[in-house]
């Protein structure tokens, strides 16, 4: 699976796998039990592949924060209480990623990606596929054909006169 097509969404806790896409909204899986739901333009999305956390030289794509991670921990699970044990979470992540800016990203950060961490390694998802250029392709495709339907529309339009009638005053 491709990280692009690993969502976050504003309120609901988890990941979510991009399922299908309608005209108003997609169809996501949960990929903590799999449920599969709505998710319309009004709920905050986002892809896993568009975040990026704060180092102290440039930002490092989720991408690579969770490929060092997988390495460092061994291709397994972090078994830790996050609510509980935040001091060892924070040194493992450190252990992890040790150039985090630690005024830019707060525990609370540590944790959400920590998690999302060990929702990936359940689902062995991790290490992600490599993007292709195909991808790049397929927006370039939908534009032409909603072009074409659009042009379909204004030929179908038919044009009606309005009859005026006029009365004679006497």
């Amino acid at each position: 699976m491709k990280l692009n097509e690993i969502l976050t969404i504003s309120g609901h806790s988890g990941l979510f796998k991009l399922i299908a896409q309608g005209k108003t909204n997609i169809i996501v899986e949960s990929l903590i039990d799999g449920k599969r739901m709505p998710a319309f333009s009004t709920d905050r999305l986002n892809s896993l592949s568009d975040i990026a956390l704060f180092t102290t030289g440039e930002e490092l794509p989720l991408k690579d924060v969770f490929q060092r991670m997988y390495e460092t921990f061994e291709h397994k699970e972090v078994e830790l209480n996050f609510k509980k044990q935040t001091t060892e979470m924070i040194k493992l992540f450190e252990k992890a990623i040790p150039e985090y800016d630690k005024t830019k990203v707060y525990t609370s950060d540590i944790k959400k990606i920590m998690t999302w961490y060990n929702i990936l390694v359940k689902n062995n998802l991790l290490p992600f596929e490599e993007e292709e250029k195909k991808e790049e392709q397929i927006p370039e495709n939908v534009e032409v054909v909603a072009e074409t339907k659009t042009e379909e529309k204004t030929v179908a339009k038919k044009t009606t006169k309005k009859k005026t009638t006029t009365s004679k005053s006497e």
